[in-house]
């Protein structure tokens, strides 16, 4: 758990030949990146089908994402990426069809990335036509291969493109035909293929703050500990912060804070259980008291303690993952 209080790499390091094709060099770079293992997914895909929601998604789940990338520099990318500190071991490039990619040999390209060692999967997104034409007109965006079909309407630029990617979904890792998904159910597919143990690690903040100077406006969930009483009308406390033992102490053994808080850290566990299911990832909880020096910062230290402390599956008894937490006290130290 976390407590907060208020190098260059040269073009040698891949190659380019006179066609277009690049060379990936695996032993060049920051001594000992070549150790590092790198994963590099390709996204691709009709246009409408969910390309730039799977990018976030993979974002979200520690993947750098570059948007149409030109392939004459993916291999430098790579390079780029070990040659890092640290090193960016997950590269995700999302290609749509109007990228020079789609002109050139894609099994050549990912056979290149792979024989230098990278591990390097397809990803390719479809959907029917009658979903895509329904997808444009809520966007109200030209299809990229509209103007280029004898007739200029949408599905002359969908049939072409599919007729275009065609190899490339032959050859793809992965198919997701996202007709029937909506976000969070394409979030939850992408998450099952990609995320490992990152699809199911939610990022939370505690924060402690006082009443006097505003709710946080980020705040997901709300705890509010002024029932308690105020360790500031105590003299000796008074000067004293929640994260002193003898405030703590007091705090936490006053009647009803050890109930307040088992009710909240059950509170936060469904709610981050939920938030898991809709694919989000990050979460506030704020705990506030009237200065934000006392009662929230002791309660928001125990909150954090208990949340970050490992969950026993009631029926196996093992150990589930859980949070990465972090504690904030956003006004201590103001008065």
């Amino acid at each position: 758990m976390t407590r907060v209080e208020a190098s260059t790499a040269t073009a040698e390091n891949s190659t380019a030949t006179e066609s277009g094709e690049y060379q990936v060099n695996p032993r060049k770079g920051r001594p000992g990146s070549e150790s590092a293992p790198v994963e590099v997914v390709v996204v691709t895909g009709l246009s409408g089908a969910g390309r730039g929601t799977a990018g976030k998604v993979l974002e979200d789940l520690g993947y750098y994402v570059a948007d149409n990338l030109p392939p004459e520099l993916i291999g430098r990318m790579v390079d780029l990426g070990r040659a890092a500190e640290p090193p960016i071991r997950k590269l995700a490039l999302v290609m749509d069809v109007r990228n020079r990619f789609f002109t050139g040999n894609l099994a050549a390209v990912v056979e290149q990335l792979r024989a230098a060692g990278v591990r390097t999967r397809i990803l390719f997104l479809e959907a029917s036509d009658d979903v895509l034409i329904r997808r444009f007109g809520f966007a109200r965006r030209r299809h990229p291969l509209q103007s280029e079909s004898a007739d200029g309407t949408l599905t002359a630029g969908i049939a072409a493109e599919r007729r275009r990617l065609d190899p490339i979904k032959t050859a793809a890792d992965v198919v997701i035909d996202t007709t029937a998904l909506s976000i969070h159910q394409l979030h939850r597919k992408l998450e099952e293929v990609y995320g490992g143990d990152a699809a199911t690690v939610l990022q939370l903040t505690v924060q402690s703050f006082g009443f006097k100077y505003g709710v946080p406006l980020d705040a997901d969930m709300v705890f509010d500990l002024r029932f308690l009483p105020n360790p500031h009308w105590i003299p000796e406390l008074r000067d004293k912060t929640g994260q002193d033992a003898p405030v703590s102490e007091y705090v936490l053994s006053r009647p009803g804070a050890q109930d307040y808080l088992g009710t909240a850290r059950h509170l936060v566990d469904l709610t981050t259980e939920g938030y898991r299911q809709e694919g989000k990832r990050y979460m506030t909880v704020a705990v506030g008291c009237t200065g934000g020096k006392h009662r929230s910062v002791a309660i928001a230290e125990a909150l954090g303690d208990a949340l970050a402390s490992p969950a026993a599956d009631d029926d196996s008894g093992t150990e589930l993952s859980r949070e990465v937490v972090r504690v904030v006290h956003r006004d201590l130290g103001r008065e």
